[in-house]
């Protein structure tokens, strides 16, 4: 089926105005389009500081979003939790990749689990629970040891309460501040991996090679690429992620987060539809990173190569990690990425820096 290939100099919308709007404004600009910022947020945000324009307007003022829509050729976001309504609405005026279906997806971890089981493809046990007499009943079924995450918003290990042998269900229901969630049971796993795949409008693919991710108080601490795992799990990785992509109808980039199990096999955890923080090693060690590809994809161009020419380490800069800079600028071989925040709070991603070594 044809599609429209938008030429450089034309404009791309971004819904959401934070660092991974920056990345994506950036490699635009390289690419020789424009970027508009749509956003309830301020001209000082990341990614409205590097954006030819920038529209600071709630998502349920309907005439800017029109006005919004109207000044630009497609629309992307940087954040999956943008209303399904506001991607309608503005659907009516210019192509938005990803759409509505995909975000009403990924929005919502029961919606999530449930599309990930019908491929045939595994996650964690789970349960939906919308209160704490139904967490009491899901944790009956899966065992003492679970997990309670709020179905949306939460991110960052915001929005979760641990379970363990003794644990009041009724407080873990009242600490995620929620009237829906999720009760997942741990799993015995190895490591954590990811794997971001871009999807074209005429549906090619390209996917990056999966990668290990540590975590440090539910915050993605380092990245290490590629992962070190057999060749077989890595393979299934990709398998995993270019088939929920597919299966989408995916216009843009997926990441895939996954539980690497004793035996060599995976669990999807979790998916974001969106660049991902597990996929910035890409902007230092590949041909095309992950924010170049989403740029192609909903422009209607050829995806870029996806090859790396190093293996990597990123690790994310949190808070005060970021004041570290003069150091990381002196270290050989390091590469600093700061976001232009303003102000540096506990938890808040401030910038990263990767470094690369010789591809094995």
């Amino acid at each position: 089926m044809a599609h429209r290939i938008l030429p450089p100099g034309s404009t791309i919308g971004m819904l959401g105005d934070g660092q991974l709007g920056r990345m994506t404004a950036l490699a635009a600009a390289r690419l020789g389009y424009k970027t508009h910022v749509y956003a309830p947020g301020s001209e000082g945000s990341p990614c409205a500081q590097v954006s030819a324009a920038f529209t600071s307007a709630g998502w349920d003022d309907l005439d800017a979003l029109e006005a919004f829509a109207r000044s630009v050729d497609v629309v992307t976001l940087e954040w999956e939790n943008v209303p399904v309504a506001v991607v309608e609405h503005l659907g009516r005026f210019t192509p938005v990749h990803p759409g509505g279906t995909v975000l009403s997806v990924a929005q919502d971890r029961v919606e999530e689990k449930s599309f990930v089981n019908a491929l045939g493809i595994g996650t964690a046990p789970w349960r939906a629970a919308r209160s704490a007499d139904e967490v009491a009943k899901a944790v009956a079924e899966i065992g003492p040891r679970c997990i309670l995450k709020s179905t949306r918003l939460g991110y960052d290990g915001k929005g979760q309460a641990r379970i363990e042998p003794g644990t009041d269900p009724a407080e873990a229901w009242a600490a995620i501040r929620s009237d829906a969630g999720i009760v997942e049971g741990f799993v015995s796993f190895t490591c954590e991996v990811s794997v971001i795949v871009a999807r074209g409008l005429d549906g090619s693919m390209a996917a990056y090679p999966a990668v290990e991710n540590r975590h440090k108080d539910g915050i993605l601490d380092k990245t290490i690429a590629p992962a070190r795992v057999p060749a077989e799990t890595a393979v299934e990785a990709e398998r995993v992620a270019r088939r929920i992509a597919e299966a989408l109808d995916l216009v843009g980039v997926l990441a895939v987060e996954m539980f690497v199990t004793p035996d060599g096999g995976v669990l999807v955890n979790e998916m974001a539809p969106r660049p991902h923080n597990s996929g910035h090693w890409t902007m230092d060690a590949c041909h095309s990173c992950q924010f170049e590809q989403l740029v192609r994809a909903v422009c209607g161009l050829p995806l870029g190569s996806v090859e790396r020419v190093a293996d990597a380490e990123m690790e994310n800069l949190i808070g005060a990690d970021a004041d570290r800079w003069p150091d990381l600028m002196a270290e050989p071989g390091a590469r600093l990425h700061l976001y232009g925040k303003a102000e540096s709070r506990p938890g808040r991603k401030m910038g990263h820096v990767t470094r690369l070594r010789p591809r094995s």
